[in-house]
Parts: structure tokens; sequence; C-alpha cells
């Protein structure tokens, strides 16, 4: 237990970082209803972009910002692929991952895995400060949380809700729906592609598939935040918050089974058992709540 709580702050820090990209799961999962896939290579090309950059003596903060443009020009690919070719959703964001895999190789210069030394770098988090890592986390939560909240009251943040809300509704309004599942899809992967390089500079490294499985990550940490929140967390900027606080306890449950011993090669498996036991809570409550519903109605109906 002792090595459990010396380990908690860790798993918070990084649990925040995810949870930026657990935000950008929850604008295409939530927002547009959409299943996109592109997360797990945009989240890699992110990491690859800021490491690379940074390596080469672009400052950290302008290497970040062009890792979050590169993750919107993913999220832009498969935006067009989509609505453009009428290719499904999730098949786009198949493949515009499956390309990401080879540009990341390019950005990287066919190196798989891509070091950073925060001996000889300025980095904005690393796993050498993790108090450090907790409050420039907590800044970009509370940033990326603040501009969503104002630009989904915008004209255009609100028809992009109504595309996703009902899509039929709001094309018989007049809104260009495609339009809005590509600016929601950039979006998405942009802040998929800078919780990437936050991730790159905390962990020390770019690997060409650190973002494999995230969207699984990214769904655990929306479904357990809107189970455990959902009833209290009402307010748009609330429900973004729930997200990150899903990736939060998601990261202390993946330390804690750890420290009792699980099987790290086990954790791909884990995760999927999570997000399946998540995704069926909502379904199994209001199957029991229609049950009791049935229930009630026909002893009132026999009285």
């Amino acid at each position: 237990m002792l090595a459990f709580l010396e380990s908690l702050p860790g798993a918070v820090a990084q649990g925040i970082i995810w949870g930026i990209m657990a935000i950008g799961v929850f604008i295409t999962f939530k927002v547009l209803d959409l299943a996109d896939l592109t997360v797990d290579g945009s989240m890699a090309t992110g990491g690859a972009v800021f490491v690379v950059l940074t390596v080469a003596g672009v400052n950290v903060y302008l290497s970040l910002l062009i890792a979050f443009l590169a993750g919107c020009a993913a999220g832009l690919i498969t935006g067009v692929l989509h609505t453009l070719f009428g290719i499904p959703a999730i098949l786009a964001g198949i493949l515009t991952q499956l390309a990401l895999y080879s540009i990341n190789l390019r950005i990287t210069s066919g190196a798989s895995n891509t070091p950073i030394d925060f001996r000889q770098y300025d980095l904005m988090v690393t796993l050498s400060d993790i108090n450090r890592s907790l409050i420039v986390g907590g800044i970009f939560v509370v940033a990326v949380i603040a501009v969503l909240y104002w630009f989904f009251g915008t004209e255009i943040g609100h028809s992009i809700r109504a595309t996703g809300s009902n899509p039929a509704m709001a094309r018989a309004n007049g809104i260009n729906t495609n339009r809005n599942k590509i600016i929601g899809l950039v979006l998405s992967n942009g802040l998929v592609a800078l919780s990437g390089g936050l991730l790159a500079q905390y962990q020390g490294f770019a690997d060409v598939n650190m973002g494999r499985g995230a969207i699984v990550i990214g769904l655990a940490a929306v479904i357990i935040g809107e189970v455990i929140f959902g009833k209290i967390f009402r307010n748009f900027a609330l429900r973004l918050l729930s997200a990150v606080f899903g990736g939060i306890i998601y990261y202390i449950v993946i330390t804690l089974v750890i420290q009792a011993g699980l099987n790290a090669n086990d954790l791909k498996l884990f995760s999927a058992i999570v997000v399946a036991i998540f995704l069926g809570v909502p379904y199994w409550k209001s199957k029991l709540k229609f049950g009791k519903k049935v229930s009630a109605q026909g002893g009132a109906d026999r009285a």
C-alpha cells in the first residue's frame, strides 16, 4: 500500500495528460456521435513532431503548437475521407491511422523510438518533477476546457453540437453538417496530438506505437467520468472536466492493479474489460429501471 501511495502523484499526473486526450475523444464520441479511430495515430504524431522539433532546437512551446497543428491535419484528412469521399467515419479513421504510422516514421527519420532528455531541454512536464507536471498539466486542462467552453457557446459551436445531436434536423435548418464534422474531427485530433506532445515530454521519448490503444483509454476516461459524475456534472465545461477525472481515475486503478501484481502485458486486456463494463453500466441501469417500472405498473393494474 505504501508503494501505491508513493506512486499516486505520478498516476494523477499521467491521468491528467491522458485526460486532455480524453477531451478530444469526448468531442467526437459524445458531441459529434462519431467513432473516430484516428487518435491511435495522431497521439503518436503529436509526440513525434514535438520531440523531433525540440531536439532540432525549436522552442518547446512552438514545438507543442506545431504538434497540435499536425494533429489537426490528421483530423482534417479523416474528415475529408468521411465527408467528401463518403467513407464511414470508423473506416476513415482506420485509414488515416494506418497512413500515420508511416508518416510518423518519416517524421522520426525511421526511428521507432526517439528520446528527449529533460536535462538538455527545458520541458514543461517531466517524470523527474511530478509536482511541476501536476501544476502544468492542471493549467493545460483549465485552459483547454475554458477555450472549448467558449467555442461551443458560439454559433459554430452550437451548430456542431446540433450536428451530433440530430444531423437530419441540423441539415433541415440549413446547417452544413459535413463542415461541422470536419471541424470537430480537426479539433479532436489536435487535442489528442497536444496530449501526445505532453506525454512524450513526461516519459522522455516519442514512440511510433505510443498511441496504440489510445482510443480505448480515451473511451474508458470518458465513460468512467460520465458514469461517476454524470448526474452532478450537467454543465458542458464540467462534462469535459469529468473526462479528465475519468482519465485520472483510470490511471489510479491501473497503478493499483500493477502494484497488486498484474502482469504489464495484460494491461490492454484489463483496459478493454474496464471499458466494456463501464459502457454496459448505463444500458443495464436503464434495463433495471424499465423492469422496475413495468413491475410497478403490473402490480398497480392487478390491484
